[in-house]
């Protein structure tokens, strides 16, 4: 059993009707936002967002409690331009439900609040100054700080960089550019590729300034057996990838070193074998194989189980000496 016990307020009390308080299609919020705009002074301009910020009211909750009002005729809302070219939003807050002529009817009789005094009034653009001097167009004629002696890079010097022998980018040596490179050459610089995997990657734009070194080896008296044995003792022995091949053989073929001499007639020569040993390089990938002597279009290297100087298919195709 409930007891209730009222004791009237001496002051600062509104009246209300028994059906806002009791309303069935408005919730709580909605009724304390409603009730405490109602509980506000004549001429107070405060909206119901402040309201709802005062009263503790979320923002989801503030939404569905406005549109609640809003649907039952408790609150009524329309945008004007005032003074000035504001816009504003006039609310209308009742304790009945409106329709909308109604609430027109009363908003059509309030006055149009003004903007606060601390907004900013609009302000007519100010005269613009006009610059000092006459109005001169644009120089069609070149750049009007340019001096056409005088340098305008601005682009830091280079500096000169240390030779390096497997790189690329290292100048041709002292050859002749007008002087052709001879067939041979040319046939063995295109042979070398075959000569190791490491050589596989000879830049084609290379070809003709190697040509041009084989043909100063040719040129001295180097065999061509020579120049191919001379590059495979050049070739790094430990498994180090040559990234430069190009550049790797112009710092081999460089420098000529003189030819050998030749034997004097009636000399006792050595052993085939001894006369071209082979790249016999100590832990070389390479240093068990020999050059075959018979006759190939490209050099063929064999590895051999004795003295023989032929490979298998020349040695099978040539006649035992009688």
């Amino acid at each position: 059993m409930i007891y209730r016990h009222h004791i009237a307020p001496p002051r600062a009390f509104s009246q209300f009707s028994h059906d806002l308080i009791r309303h069935p299609r408005l919730s709580s919020d909605a009724v304390r936002l409603l009730t405490w705009q109602l509980s506000l002074p004549d001429g107070a301009r405060e909206s119901l967002s402040r309201t709802a910020e005062r009263a503790r009211i979320g923002a989801c909750a503030f939404t569905r409690a406005k549109r609640q009002l809003k649907e039952e005729g408790f609150v009524h809302e329309r945008r004007l331009q005032g003074p000035g070219g504001h816009w504003i939003t006039q609310q209308l807050v009742s304790n009945v439900p409106l329709s909308a002529a109604e609430a027109a009817k009363i908003l059509a009789r309030m006055p149009v609040h003004t903007p606060s005094a601390d907004a900013a009034p609009q302000v007519a653009p100010s005269p613009r100054l006009p610059a000092v001097g006459v109005p001169t167009p644009p120089l069609t004629d070149g750049h009007p700080k340019k001096d056409p002696g005088e340098n305008t890079s601005h682009r830091p010097a280079e500096p000169e960089r240390q030779p390096d022998p497997a790189s690329e980018p290292e100048p041709a040596p002292e050859t002749s550019e007008s002087s052709e490179p001879s067939e041979a050459a040319r046939a063995l610089v295109a042979a070398l590729p075959h000569l190791s995997p490491d050589l596989r990657r000879i830049p084609r734009g290379m070809h003709d300034e190697l040509a041009r070194l084989v043909s100063r080896w040719l040129a001295a008296g180097h065999t061509s057996t020579a120049v191919r044995t001379h590059v495979l003792r050049g070739l790094p022995d430990d498994g180090t990838p040559v990234h430069r091949p190009g550049g790797l053989l112009r710092y081999l073929l460089r420098d000529v070193p003189p030819a050998p001499a030749a034997p004097a007639p009636g000399a006792i020569t050595a052993h085939p074998a001894a006369r071209h040993p082979g790249p016999t390089r100590p832990s070389s990938r390479l240093g068990a194989l020999r050059e075959c002597e018979g006759d190939h279009v490209q050099a063929t290297l064999f590895r051999p189980a004795g003295d023989e100087t032929l490979c298998g298919a020349c040695s099978r195709h040539r006649l035992p000496c009688p």
